[in-house]
């Protein structure tokens, strides 16, 4: 099993990664509106970590817009690259997350990270960085709101309300499923959010969560599992690379 290694200059303390940040954030381009909905491809990356091993699984799976079929899926195993510190998330993932992206066969389309865009606290959060470091289209759909308020959207799937930071908006609760908890939806990088909320409508057409989500998170999930069992049996196996048989 081949391990991503941390890569060389990459940020060992707060000072370092905030700089960092401060750098790329001047990067994001907000005047994109992105791909349409519904076209191409999209793909869905996520992590799992095994703190005890100090490892760090990605997943990249990309899917047809139009049908939601799997057209490819990749893995990635790589050490933790940065410690826990809330803000600085992204620091802990990217070099394992972009070598997962680097590994498919196909280009990926716009990317749906599970985590934040422009709603975090500094205006940087995972999806923004991926896309300024990859010059993709990115969207972050997170499970819950961080530090930001807002109201609730009304009951039925499409309602939406703004995430704010005071009178800032940085974002939308979104409504996928009829009176079910709402996700929340940023920008990342090259997408507006008129077609990022339109996206995350189309790729949630049972579930509350995306398709890209719920895939690589049990695709993550099982490449960690695999690379722990691995280790422990000394007869790891490689990450994974494989072309989906189209239907």
């Amino acid at each position: 099993m081949t391990i991503v290694g941390v890569p060389a200059g990459w940020p060992a303390t707060e000072e370092e990664a905030r700089a960092v940040q401060d750098e790329l954030r001047g990067r994001v381009v907000l005047d994109e509106p992105g791909p349409p909905p519904g076209t191409g491809r999209v793909t869905g990356v996520d992590v799992a970590y095994d703190d005890d091993l100090d490892l760090v699984a990605a997943a990249a799976v990309v899917l047809d817009a139009a049908t939601l079929d799997v057209v490819a899926e990749a893995t990635a195993v790589g050490r933790v690259s940065f410690p826990y510190v809330p803000g600085l998330l992204a620091f802990r993932e990217i070099p394992t997350v972009r070598a997962a992206l680097g590994r498919l066969p196909c280009q990926p389309g716009l990317v749906v990270c599970d985590g934040y865009g422009l709603a975090h606290p500094r205006r940087f959060g995972l999806a923004s960085h991926l896309g300024v470091l990859m010059d993709l289209p990115t969207v972050g759909v997170a499970k819950n709101p961080f530090t930001f308020a807002y109201d609730d959207p009304g009951p039925a799937r499409g309602g939406s309300a703004p995430l704010l930071a005071g009178a800032e908006e940085v974002g939308r609760a979104l409504r996928t499923r009829d009176g079910v908890k709402p996700v929340f939806v940023s920008v990342g990088h090259r997408v507006s959010l008129g077609n990022a909320l339109a996206h995350t409508l189309a790729l949630t057409p049972r579930f509350r969560l995306p398709e890209t989500t719920r895939r690589a998170d049990a695709l993550c999930r099982h490449a960690l599992r695999e690379a722990a069992q691995g280790l422990a049996g000394d007869g790891a196996q490689d990450s994974t690379t494989r072309q989906a048989p189209t239907s």
